[in-house]
């Protein structure tokens, strides 16, 4: 995966922090899913981009969920949210994108701020 080019860092890292709570979120909202819901349904779910105002959900299913979780460096967000500066889309599904996050800083935080680790 190619490195961010031309972001400034501090800009990457903000960024990436703003995921990561995003990220956050959506790990205490599956949490309280498997409390309340039936087995089958899908998991109403954050955009996971890195604009610290975006209130747009998304649905996925347990197994996407799980399958994204299982790589630190993979976010969930709604189409048009990609921010090619620091990521690269790298699956489309119906109503989310799934975004790697580049090499060097983006990846640095999503590795160091995920809740699973």
């Amino acid at each position: 995966m190619a490195e961010a080019p031309g972001i400034d860092p501090e800009r990457a890292r903000r960024l990436g922090l703003n995921e990561a709570v995003f990220r956050r979120v959506n790990e205490q909202l599956a949490a309280l899913a498997d409390q309340f819901r039936s087995d089958g349904e899908a998991l109403d779910l954050i955009c996971e981009c890195g604009d610290a105002g975006c209130d747009q959900r998304l649905l996925l299913s347990r197994p996407q969920y799980e399958r994204l979780r299982a790589d630190p460096v993979l976010f969930a967000v709604v189409p048009g949210h990609v921010s090619p500066e620091v990521e690269d889309a790298v699956e489309r599904g119906r109503g989310y994108e799934v975004v790697r996050k580049r090499s060097g800083v983006p990846e640095e935080v999503a590795r160091s701020t995920d809740p699973r680790r």
